[in-house]
């Protein structure tokens, strides 16, 4: 007998076994009963605070259920929304304090009414504000740190992260409509007031930026402190930015292990949806480019051969680190994704070893109207290139749920959670929060 050849056939199999029987992860619904759940952000002891667009903040026990109460209803207080129509306005972010423990601070951002000193004919102001959860796990006291006016109903981005720095990084969206550029002479009905070069590549204004600030501090005539080591705290820009040339930002996470990088998902025009590791000072290139294509403003479906490497101050324009078709333009072209990325995290959790070290995402839908999302997970390869497949779950291989996919969420273990609803309105009680997890 081969004693040698035997073991090496039986440790063969076993590898292979291994392998084969790689736990898929499934759907498990934890909660529902929301309109358009917006975030999920782990607090203390396991528990989770969950927000709904429409302004309801619910707390998530440990025991994976709703708590009896709501812990905060911002509805009163937010700008006016459309019930029967796709709309970006409402709550939109959180973040936990790291210091949670002891002060048990968390940050929202959302959408307010437009205050007096904004232009007439904007939409709205966005709003950043501090709250405090009491002993009764309700919370009422509001510190308002931040508002930013915003043109439009949509592109106010609204995500948010405490670095390991332990400052607050806040991804604000271009101002809507399209294009990042104003409208033409004699197109009634649309709002002016952009600098030429578009919010995303202007460095005098908060639209279309990372912004870092510090929530434990206060400067003088604000709410919070600016690091000073901010890019332009001595000049050459607002002092908040941290990073700009971006366009919708709607996925802001640190990866909670390795290098602690910074990912952002970029929602592109019509083309091209984007993921970018966001570095200090850096510049995205929205909109003298829309992924790694050139972009022309008047002409967004036509790209242009060639466009500037560079920002208006000579500084490189980074480029995103995956990219892939936008079904608007593409149609049935088969590299298509989906219409609009919906951000995710590095996976860190112990349930899925195959998921380690790899950024799972979403696409909101492959449908405007149709309820299309599908799960993604995005891998960095030997040579540093980023590649993206279905995120293949149990019971589909495609990674397609028929679910609006709104947002993704992590809890303090790693473990990662995804929040759906079936309408691209804001109306009905068809939200849902499902946890990645074991059949």
């Amino acid at each position: 007998m081969n004693t040698k050849l035997s073991i090496i056939t039986i440790a063969s199999c076993i590898v292979a076994t291994a392998v084969g029987a790689e736990t898929k992860p499934s759907l498990k619904l934890i909660a529902e009963g929301f309109v358009s759940p917006t975030a999920l952000v782990p607090i203390d002891n396991g528990r989770a605070l969950i927000t709904d667009q429409l302004g309801k903040i619910s707390l998530l026990n440990k025991d994976g259920k709703l708590g009896e109460k709501v812990v905060l209803d911002l509805g009163s207080k937010l700008s006016n929304y459309n019930t029967n129509a796709f709309d970006e306005r409402g709550v939109v972010g959180a973040a936990v304090h790291p210091q949670f423990a002891n002060n048990k601070k968390f940050y929202l951002f959302y959408s307010a009414p437009l205050r007096e000193t904004a232009p007439t004919n904007w939409d709205h102001t966005v709003r950043l504000s501090e709250f405090t959860l009491a002993p009764d796990d309700t919370a009422g006291n509001e510190r308002v740190l931040l508002e930013i006016d915003m043109p439009y109903f949509n592109h106010h981005g609204g995500r948010m992260a405490f670095g390991p720095d332990g400052l607050l990084y806040v991804a604000v969206g271009d101002g809507g409509n399209a294009n990042d550029i104003d409208a033409p002479p004699g197109k009634n009905g649309l709002i002016r007031g952009r600098p030429p070069e578009g919010n995303g590549q202007s460095r005098s204004t908060l639209m279309g930026k990372v912004l870092r600030i510090d929530v434990n501090n206060k400067d003088a005539g604000k709410q919070y402190a600016v690091p000073k080591d901010n890019p332009f705290v001595n000049g050459g820009g607002l002092p908040e930015i941290f990073a700009y040339g971006l366009r919708n930002p709607w996925g802001l996470a640190f990866d909670r292990a390795g290098d602690r990088e910074l990912f952002l998902a970029e929602v592109g025009q019509d083309s091209w949806e984007e993921i970018n590791i966001i570095k200090k000072g850096g510049n995205y290139g929205w909109n003298i480019r829309e992924g790694l294509v050139c972009f022309d403003p008047k002409k967004p479906r036509n790209p242009p051969d060639d466009c500037p490497k560079v920002g208006a101050n000579g500084e490189p324009l980074i480029e995103p680190i995956l990219t892939y078709k936008n079904g608007r333009k593409w149609g049935k072209d088969p590299e298509v994704k989906g219409i609009s990325i919906t951000g995710g995290y590095i996976y860190r959790g112990k349930a899925f070893p195959q998921l380690a070290g790899k950024y799972v995402f979403g696409d909101w839908s492959r449908n405007f109207v149709i309820p299309d999302g599908v799960l993604y997970v995005a891998s960095k390869g030997p040579d540093g290139k980023w590649t993206m497949e279905a995120l293949e779950l149990a019971n589909n291989a495609t990674g397609a749920i028929k679910l609006f996919v709104l947002a993704l969420g992590e809890d303090a273990e790693g473990e990662l959670y995804v929040l759906t609803n079936t309408s691209s309105a804001l109306r009905g009680a068809n939200g849902k929060v499902w946890k990645l997890a074991k059949e």
